[in-house]
């Protein structure tokens, strides 16, 4: 069972669903404590945000089509859709852009959205890379009104069954990713 679910846009949750991205990069949000993020879990639901604009502006032209499908994939109104979980494996905080940026072919966001994340207050970014799983079946919850605003961690009213999930990527592809992500930020 898991009751704790991390905020990202929906676009990223598709990608990481998809096993097309195997990171979190992270900033924080406007409603964390001290307006900064803390990687406090390290499991966790993905919970598809639609609340941000820049969606469609802050990620590369070929996840448009997983945006599109996330929309169209949307729960109703007042209502949330948990279909996956992620596992951290390792976390950096990485307050080198030419890192950053060397991650590229790794995640969806645009040059141009990683550089204004990480220059945002404080230079700098979390990089998470996160084992992605399918729950079995996708659980719905009520969107209720302590979870909107600006913050990652919500802590769903009823937790979520984890047994039957499997892994979005397998076990020799989560690996080649995770290397690629230390030897780029660790050099």
């Amino acid at each position: 069972m898991l009751g704790i679910a991390f905020k990202e846009w929906a676009v990223i949750c598709r990608a990481l669903a998809d096993g097309r991205q195997a990171l979190i990069l992270r900033k924080g949000g406007i409603a964390e404590a001290g307006g900064a993020f803390r990687p406090e879990h390290d499991r966790f639901l993905l919970y598809p945000s639609f609340f941000h604009e820049q969606q469609r502006g802050g990620v590369k032209p070929e996840l448009l089509p997983l945006l599109d499908e996330a929309e169209a994939e949307r729960p109703p109104a007042g209502f949330l859709r948990l279909s996956h979980f992620a596992d951290v494996a390792t976390v950096h905080h990485a307050a080198d852009l030419d890192r950053l940026l060397a991650l590229d072919a790794l995640h969806g966001w645009t040059a141009d959205t990683v550089r204004q994340r990480f220059e945002y207050r404080t230079p700098g970014l979390y990089v998470l890379t996160v084992r992605v799983y399918r729950l079995a079946e996708a659980a719905e919850r009520v969107d209720r009104p302590e979870y909107t605003g600006c913050k990652t961690w919500v802590e769903v009213e009823r937790p979520v069954p984890t047994d039957g999930a499997v892994p979005v990527l397998s076990d020799r592809a989560f690996e080649d990713c995770r290397q690629r992500v230390e030897r780029a930020l660790t050099g």
